[in-house]
């Protein structure tokens, strides 16, 4: 019956080794809405994975982005922290295989005869007295670190760190959009700062000839002072909005500089105008759970959350005994023509069994961990509720920014049909040069307002592909794999 303990023995260690103190995993439930507020519209499907250059059409724009990807700083740093998350991972799954060395050695040394023993290992023409000198060879591979994870902590600890990993990349990812998103806005201001330029520019011109044509009514007595103070008024006003836009258009250029991570490069493609920006502001929304979950911040707030419940198994294992093992195997000999014969064989073996007792630290780690779990439900809950609000958002404004636009160029059209119309009464004596002025004010402020509600429609497209999580994927991109490191197995 002896042989079978062994048996018994390596059985019971195989039950316990795939012992697992991990608490069981379920994600919270999202704490929103079924629906977003005032349901779903549209019927086309939202696309798997919404690619940004299918968003943002224009291609000075889309080279613009090209290079941001490339040398903006922040997506360089989220990137270089993935790969030190990447490594960390491996440093922590590295802890679960034993660890070893190879030694090969040669010692020479000198002994009295007094402590070798007289006459011992002496040749033949040496005297007692001389003492001893020899030469001693020695080969070795030790086991130097091996603990085998009975209660699974550094299993959970491996698991832990990859999920860290993991959430790293999505902040990479979510960094990502991110930056898309940011150099798409800028984009766009300094488009709507160059046109309402050009727009002051023609107007101011425009004004200035009025201005002109007033005086010489004025001088020929067909209008009076107020029709030229009014006029002079008009191209003052204009004078000064002609150096708002000349500032604007300097700022948005130096926050698209700074955005893209350089300066523009000479040969960009010829800008679209802002009217004509082929930006896709129509997206169809279907359900939260069916968008809110492609979202980096999202999973990253997940897998933070994973890593935290590891993180108690852990600290769970720690409060329970653990079995290193060390151990050698070698040779020693005084010639090395003999060094690898049997009987020069040297081996050792240590086990160490640790049993945790009087540490109140292990129950404060424990606790600690668990707190932590806490606040990664609470985070991930948050992210849920935030991408809610943000998805909601930009749909109520798909909803009205178009609405408002068509308004405002109809407000637009209405006030140009006033000028002309004005103008012809003018001629004929019917309107007074203060209404014709008072017509032209009105359309210059109306189709000013046309070019920031275009503006604002386009920057809602943007917000819409940055709450529907779009283009995060990235196809071409250098980098790791995550799933192909899951699929490797921990």
């Amino acid at each position: 019956m002896a042989p079978k303990r062994p048996l018994r023995s390596a059985t019971l260690l195989l039950l316990l080794a795939g012992c697992s103190m991990n608490p069981q995993f379920e994600l919270p439930p999202a704490p929103i809405a079924a629906a977003y507020p005032g349901g779903a519209v549209g019927t086309e499907a939202p696309p798997v994975n919404l690619q940004w250059r299918e968003m943002f059409g224009d291609p000075r724009l889309q080279r613009l982005i090209d290079i941001a990807l490339a040398e903006n700083r922040d997506l360089r740093i989220a990137t270089l922290q993935v790969r030190e998350a990447q490594a960390q991972f491996r440093v922590t799954r590295a802890a679960r295989w034993p660890t070893g060395e190879v030694q090969a050695s040669y010692t020479r040394q000198r002994q009295p005869s007094s402590i070798a023993g007289a006459g011992a290992g002496l040749d033949p023409d040496q005297r007692p007295g001389d003492g001893v000198e020899f030469g001693q060879f020695g080969a070795q591979a030790a086991l130097t670190s091996f603990e085998i994870d009975l209660f699974g902590r550094i299993r959970s600890q491996t698991q832990a760190a990859f999920e860290r990993y993991l959430a790293t990349d999505e902040g990479r990812r979510a960094a990502r959009i991110a930056i898309i998103a940011t150099v798409a806005e800028a984009y766009l201001n300094e488009r709507l700062a160059d046109e309402q330029l050009r727009l002051t520019g023609t107007t101011l011109a425009d004004w200035r000839v009025s201005l002109d044509l007033t005086r010489r009514l004025h001088d020929a007595g067909q209008v009076g002072g107020p029709e030229v103070a009014q006029a002079e008024g008009l191209v003052r006003q204009a004078e000064a909005d002609q150096q708002l836009r000349t500032r604007d258009l300097a700022q948005a250029t130096n926050a698209l500089t700074l955005a893209v991570g350089s300066p523009a490069p000479a040969d960009l493609p010829s800008p679209v105008g802002l009217m004509q920006q082929p930006i896709r502001t129509q997206l169809a929304p279907g359900l939260p759970s069916d968008l809110l979950l492609r979202r980096p911040d999202i999973l990253q707030a997940e897998h933070e959350l994973r890593a935290a419940n590891y993180d108690v198994g852990a600290a769970r294992a720690a409060m329970f005994p653990s079995l290193s093992l060390t151990g050698a195997f070698g040779f020693a000999s005084l010639g090395l023509t003999r060094l690898f014969e049997a009987a020069n064989q040297s081996w050792n073996v240590s086990p160490q069994l640790t049993v945790p007792m009087l540490q109140p630290q292990a129950k404060g780690a424990l606790a600690a961990a668990k707190t932590r779990t806490g606040i990664a439900v609470a985070t991930y809950e948050r992210a849920i509720q935030t991408a809610f609000r943000e998805v909601a958002d930009a749909l109520a404004g798909r909803e009205t920014y178009e609405k408002q636009r068509i308004a405002q160029e109809e407000a637009a059209s209405v006030a140009r049909r006033r000028v002309v119309l004005t103008n012809m009464r003018f001629r004929a004596g019917l309107e007074s040069r203060l209404d014709l002025l008072d017509a032209q004010r009105t359309e210059y402020s109306a189709r000013q307002s046309v070019l920031e509600v275009k503006r604002a429609e386009l920057a809602g497209g943007v917000s819409l592909f940055r709450a529907l999580g779009g283009g995060a994927s990235d196809h071409g991109d250098p980098g790791s794999d995550p799933a192909r490191e899951r699929t490797q197995g921990l």
